[in-house]
């Protein structure tokens, strides 16, 4: 019996994503590739891996079973070539991440590409997605994430502080007049973003957690359209300083004052945990340490200077017509 390589990647794949059609993605090879290789190791085994209909795949007993070793294989052999190459002073080979999608954009990918184009042996694929992705079950080497680490089963190393800020556009604080406490806060109308769970804004007081809520004018789970609707007037919003800083700089954005601060949070990059992690893995963490700085260069907008946006003044705060 002989079981090629290439077989085994396929299998696992499949098994990872769920369909042939995300594991040809992930492999870069046809669809019509990856099934002739899953099902030439099957007539290998003598044995159904896989049960397929026309909506989905899911493991065999025999298929789960041979899962957890295959798996073990095709990572030690990446690991095995990975450490070869590293052993010549190059880091090479496949790493798989995903990130949030603004922060990707605005951040991540720029700090990147000067990173790739000096270890040109790295297969990088980078999937930008504001879910929060199982890294483990969908194939990803690690995770960049923002905010609380939630999940037990992620090893982190954090990248950057970051914290919110609540945020309006000089124009609506002259429509609506600007909130000077969490009451008044309350007769506003927020942008809220989604993906966090809640549409609620979370801040720190004297006496614990404080949460506060406004007049919802638009719930929405990406951070370049909320950033783009508070700049617009449309209402005021709670964003990382990785998002709002370069407008609070040119004062687009102002910051409000209530008196209350967000939690501090972090950037971080999270691998599974039992996974060891690779030379190029731990390399990229400290690019990404240096490129950022500390802190990072997000947070210049509280640096004292000729465009730093003072705090908006506080002023009484009146209804907004037609809210």
């Amino acid at each position: 019996m002989s079981l090629k390589l290439d077989g085994l990647a396929s299998f696992v794949a499949v098994a990872e994503s769920g369909s042939i059609s995300e594991a040809a993605r992930r492999l870069h090879l046809a669809k019509s590739v990856v099934s002739e290789r899953l099902a030439e190791v099957e007539r290998t085994l003598g044995a159904t891996l896989l049960h397929r209909t026309t909506r989905r795949l899911s493991l065999t007993e025999d298929g789960a079973a041979f899962l957890e070793r295959a798996t073990r294989i095709v990572r030690e052999v990446d690991e095995a070539a990975a450490d070869m190459a590293e052993r010549r002073g190059t880091l090479a080979g496949p790493l798989r991440l995903s990130a949030p999608v603004t922060f990707g954009r605005l951040h991540l990918g720029p700090a990147l590409y000067p990173f790739l184009a000096a270890h040109p042996g790295i297969e990088m694929t980078l999937e930008f997605d504001d879910r929060r992705v199982d890294a483990a079950a969908d194939g990803f080497d690690a995770v960049v994430r923002h905010g609380p680490l939630l999940d037990s089963r992620l090893v982190a190393w954090k990248l950057a502080p970051s914290r919110r800020v609540l945020v309006a556009s000089p124009a609506y604080l002259a429509r609506h007049g600007t909130p000077a406490d969490a009451q008044q806060l309350q007769d506003h109308r927020g942008i809220f973003y989604t993906n966090r769970g809640v549409a609620d804004w979370r801040f720190e007081g004297a006496e614990g957690a404080v949460v506060l809520r406004a007049k919802s004018a638009l719930r929405l789970n990406n951070g370049d359209v909320m950033h783009d609707a508070v700049v617009a007037g449309l209402g005021l919003g709670l964003m990382p300083s990785f998002i709002a800083g370069q407008s609070l700089r040119t004062g687009a954005l102002q910051v409000v004052d209530i008196g209350l601060q967000a939690p501090e949070e972090w950037l971080y990059v999270a691998r599974p945990q039992g996974r060891p992690a690779s030379a190029k893995l731990r390399a990229l963490v400290d690019w990404l340490r240096s490129a950022f700085g500390e802190p990072p260069y997000w947070e210049q907008w509280r640096q004292s200077g000729p465009e730093r946006p003072q705090p908006a003044k506080r002023r009484s705060a009146r209804p907004a017509r037609g809210s």
